[in-house]
């Protein structure tokens, strides 16, 4: 892997996990103010308002929590306890600094989460779908910690769910496991975003765990 400063064009040219360790390592002491607030990053505020809206409730487990974004709006709308997984111990170390999260539980989603069945109300995901990370067979993993009824709030690339056959598996879970599948699409970047990706967008694939 490149030893150039981390970035979204490092983190969407990742192959495998201990790439994604090693450069989520490096990036996880300034990602917030180097990436985040310069590139005028809202996806996890897409995706926290829509869980919210959608009627999510505690307890959550917030899925590649990276340094804790996505949780730090979910607690500022009242919603807990928030438990984080990630795929990097030091950006866990970055999230459970802001002091909003139960739990931290590192893991890569290949391997399945690390939880019993039935553990969690909600499950959120906010900028772990996307290129270079996780594809949608994942979600199955998801489904079996999650309880019935459960709401699920998935943050997904546009292109990348267009390329990993997202809509193929959702199709495919809406016929049994999941119900009220939605799909809103949301700007991934604000307008004060400067870079090459500042247009991207992303799904926010929304549903509940069939009961």
């Amino acid at each position: 892997m490149s030893t150039k400063q981390p970035d979204l064009e490092s983190a969407y040219n990742l192959k495998t996990p201990e790439d994604s360790r090693k450069l989520y390592a490096a990036w996880a002491d300034d990602y917030d103010r180097a990436f985040a607030k310069q590139e005028d990053y809202r996806l996890h505020i897409e995706t926290a308002r829509a869980f919210v809206e959608a009627g999510g409730q505690g307890p959550v487990l917030d899925v590649g929590a990276g340094t804790g974004l996505c949780g730090m709006v979910l607690a500022e709308h009242g919603v807990g306890p928030i438990d984080a997984t990630d795929i990097s111990a030091e950006m866990l170390a970055q999230a459970m600094r802001k002091d909003i999260y139960r739990d931290a539980i590192e893991a890569d989603l290949y391997d399945g989460i690390p939880a019993p069945q039935d553990s969690y109300s909600g499950i959120v995901s906010s900028g772990t779908f996307t290129h270079g990370h996780v594809g949608p067979e994942v979600i199955h993993g998801l489904l079996r910690i999650a309880r019935p009824g459960a709401q699920f709030a998935l943050s997904i690339n546009a292109k990348h769910f267009a390329e990993m056959g997202f809509a193929d598996m959702l199709d495919h879970l809406a016929r049994d496991r999941i119900t009220a599948l939605s799909l809103p699409e949301v700007a991934i970047f604000g307008p004060r975003a400067e870079g090459p990706h500042r247009h991207d967008t992303a799904m926010i694939a929304l549903f509940e765990k069939a009961r």
